[in-house]
């Protein structure tokens, strides 16, 4: 069971990660492009530079024997390091500086010149790279000449100048031209650019991914709380000009979506004994008020009698998306100055019934918390098989936590894209401070392309009609 657990963490982080690379690939594949050219622009304008080398042999003299020939070569292994060392020393380089004439200083030379010794060798190569190729195949020789005079020099021993060095080096290479430059090593460069590029993209991706506070999509909301996920809305651009879409098109896949919606409604809170419903969300804006209107009708459409109550006493809007009077309504029922008969009105062909906000009252939250509104709750109950209250925002205001109370139940909207993960947990926390239970969640303004709106076909956007034909009584579930 761990290794499950273990398996199903590591593919929801590679998902994570994949969807991060897909939703910001744009700026990932700029910020390449960028490294590569940065990388091509530095190699053209480096002035290239060419590298020859020379190799000299170092040997012993003496000895007749296999050991003597042995420990020499032993002696000359362990010498040729040193030898090596003595390449960049001024020693060796003041006599190559005065015999080419070369306008620099044995330290500038120096920086000029490698040299090393293969393992288990008795070679020493001496390595130059100068912007001229010429002059550094002639430098490598004369350096190479230098060392071999002067460790003849030093390898003499005593005063007898007869003496001869038992240490001798022999040029055995002599320096050539190149003929293409080691550096920039233009290939080396774009590759390293490249990488660079990638790498910051990516992090760049994943630091903007981190910093994300909003809402996005189901697994933002599944952190922030326990409620469950009732559905999604897909969102529509033309929303304004059609926010009843389960009237005006009940056969987009949006309708279908609220449909889906109407469904899992139907298994929330099965301990209840009525099944009212306050709709809410943390701000404004976020699809609430048309979302309550298109579940009521799906509801509607399916039998069941349907009370949609604008309970929003601040800002009504289900009396305009409906085409409704609302000068009268809810708002007149709590101050006792009208009777429910008088204000309920039916809309559309089916058992759905609206009541207005009325006119907005000074006092909205102490009408939605006061023993008129309970006893209108239970009235409502007993005449319909539904109820939905379309409140206000909970984070302006304290209406909807206030009602949601009483009622029972809450469901809250929440934006997909819109609403910061904050606002989210402010409101359910306004809710709890309360003791409201919530219900469930649905996400609106899900989007219908990109790495955001994985994982919500089961919520049904991506169903389609194969006759459109079909009379609408069979799409109702």
């Amino acid at each position: 069971m761990l290794d499950d657990l273990k398996g199903k963490a590591a593919e929801v982080e590679l998902r994570d990660y994949l969807r991060i690379l897909q939703k910001s690939w744009i700026l990932i594949a700029i910020l390449l492009l960028l490294g590569i050219a940065a990388a091509a622009a530095f190699s053209i304008l480096q002035t290239p530079k060419y590298s020859s080398s020379a190799k000299v042999f170092v040997s012993t003299s003496g000895g007749s024997t296999v050991a003597d020939l042995q420990q020499g070569n032993t002696f000359t292994q362990q010498r040729v390091k040193t030898y090596a060392d003595l390449t960049t020393t001024p020693i060796v380089l003041l006599p190559v500086i005065a015999d080419l004439q070369l306008d620099l200083s044995s330290g500038e030379l120096a920086s000029m010149i490698s040299a090393s010794a293969p393992l288990d060798t008795t070679l020493i190569e001496i390595t130059v790279t100068s912007e001229d190729p010429a002059l550094a195949a002639e430098i490598a020789t004369a350096v190479s000449a230098s060392l071999t005079q002067v460790v003849e020099n030093i390898e003499t021993s005593g005063d007898d100048v007869q003496a001869i060095s038992p240490v001798k080096l022999t040029l055995v290479q002599h320096a050539e031209s190149a003929q293409a430059p080691v550096s920039p090593n233009v290939p080396l460069y774009i590759a390293l650019g490249g990488v660079i590029g990638l790498a910051l993209g990516v992090g760049v991706a994943a630091l903007r991914e981190a910093l994300d506070n909003r809402v996005r999509n189901e697994r933002d909301v599944e952190v922030i709380t326990d409620a469950p996920i009732l559905g999604g809305i897909v969102f529509d651009p033309k929303a304004n000009e059609r926010p009843l879409i389960v009237h005006d098109d009940p056969r987009s896949p949006r309708a279908e979506s609220f449909r889906t919606l109407r469904t899992n409604l139907q298994f929330l809170d099965v301990g209840r004994t009525n099944r009212a419903f306050v709709v809410t969300s943390s701000i404004q804006s976020e699809g609430k008020s048309t979302s309550t209107a298109n579940l009521a009708i799906a509801l509607a459409d399916t039998g069941a009698r349907v009370l949609l109550v604008d309970a929003d006493l601040r800002r009504p809007k289900l009396h305009e998306y409906l085409g409704l009077e609302g000068a009268v309504g809810l708002t007149d029922l709590l101050i006792g100055t009208a009777e429910p008969e008088d204000v309920i009105q039916p809309w559309g062909k089916n058992d759905l019934f609206v009541l207005p906000a009325g006119k907005i009252p000074p006092n909205p939250s102490e009408l939605l918390g006061s023993e008129a509104l309970t006893r209108l709750l239970n009235e409502f109950n007993r005449a319909f098989d539904v109820v939905l209250f379309d409140s206000a925002p909970l984070l302006p205001v304290t209406d909807a936590a206030i009602l949601a109370r009483t009622v029972g139940g809450t469901i809250v909207i929440c934006a997909a894209g819109k609403t910061h993960k904050n606002q989210l947990k402010g409101a359910l926390a306004a809710l709890n401070n309360v003791d409201a239970p919530v219900s469930g969640i649905v996400l609106t303004m899900l989007p219908t392309k990109g790495p955001d709106a994985y994982g919500y076909g089961r919520y049904g956007y991506g169903y389609g009609y194969g006759d459109v034909s079909t009379p609408l009584a069979s799409t109702a579930t």
